[in-house]
Formats: C-alpha cells, sequence, structure tokens
C-alpha cells in the first residue's frame, strides 16, 4: 500500500518536473534564437526575401516576368471567367451576411 502511494507520487512528481523543463528549455531555445545571430544560410534566406518583397513593391506585381508569363495570366483567368460566370477574378469576393 505504502508502495502504490510513493510510486503514484513518483509518477506525479515526474510529470510535474517533466512538464516545468519542456516549459523552460522551449523559452530559453525562443531566447537563445532571439539574441543569437543568425546563421549564414538562414540570413541569405531572409535577406533574399527583403530583396524580393522591395522589387515586387517597386514592380507592382511579380518580379521578372516576362510577356509570356502575362499572356498565361490573361488566358487562364478567361478561363475561369468563361466557367464561372462575369466579376473581377483577380480581388478577394465580398460577403455580405443580412
Amino acid at each position: 500500500m505504502i508502495l502504490n502511494q510513493i510510486l503514484r507520487l513518483s509518477s506525479i512528481f515526474r510529470s510535474a518536473v517533466s512538464i516545468h523543463l519542456r516549459r523552460n528549455i522551449g523559452l530559453s531555445a525562443i531566447v537563445f534564437n532571439k539574441t543569437k545571430e543568425l546563421d549564414p544560410v538562414q540570413k541569405l534566406f531572409v535577406d533574399k526575401i527583403r530583396e524580393y518583397n522591395t522589387k515586387s513593391k517597386q514592380a507592382g506585381g511579380p518580379v521578372d516576368a516576362g510577356p509570356e508569363f502575362q499572356k498565361e495570366i490573361n488566358e487562364s483567368l478567361a478561363r475561369l471567367q468563361r466557367a464561372y460566370g462575369e466579376g473581377d477574378l483577380t480581388k478577394f469576393p465580398e460577403f455580405k451576411f443580412e
């Protein structure tokens, strides 16, 4: 009987310690990642994303897209309008609930 209580308390203690350690390790990993410098591959990836974002804002759309890309987009939009009816397919639809 006493052995069962000790084992039960041991398992409760073990699970509580486990949860506590997981939370602390998780939080310390987040803090560590924010304080350390990015590794070179991550830094290159983030720099390229920022560069693309800047170029796309300047171009007003996809970057380095040629005339064949615009032709494919127009053909796709025409196919969709034939299939689903009229309307501007480049905008998100507006929903009105009554």
